[in-house]
């Protein structure tokens, strides 16, 4: 499912335009990368949680030149399933 065909669900089960639920879909979105930038947690009971992660800086191997290469530390987006959402799946 693509941005398009979940504006067109939302809109269809909101009972909303299209034009509404693509600017609450892109607001939620937006709120939700906006906490996850300030290192805050985004808990969505029965859906899940998005949070931060940190990796710490590692060594590599340049595969091309077989160097030893120093990958700085980041960090990245982690999403875990909420138990209604894991329920659903299985």
């Amino acid at each position: 499912m693509n941005k398009t065909e979940l504006v067109e669900k939302i809109a269809a089960g909101a009972g909303l335009s299209k034009a509404d639920s693509k600017k609450a879909l892109d607001a939620a979105v937006a709120a939700i990368k906006d906490a996850l930038v300030a290192g805050e947690k985004i808990a969505l009971v029965g859906f899940g949680t998005f949070s931060v992660n940190e990796r710490p800086a590692r060594e590599g191997i340049n595969p091309a030149t077989k160097e030893k290469i120093t990958i700085a530390a980041k960090k990245i987006a982690k999403f875990k399933a909420g138990a209604e959402l894991a329920d659903a799946l299985n």
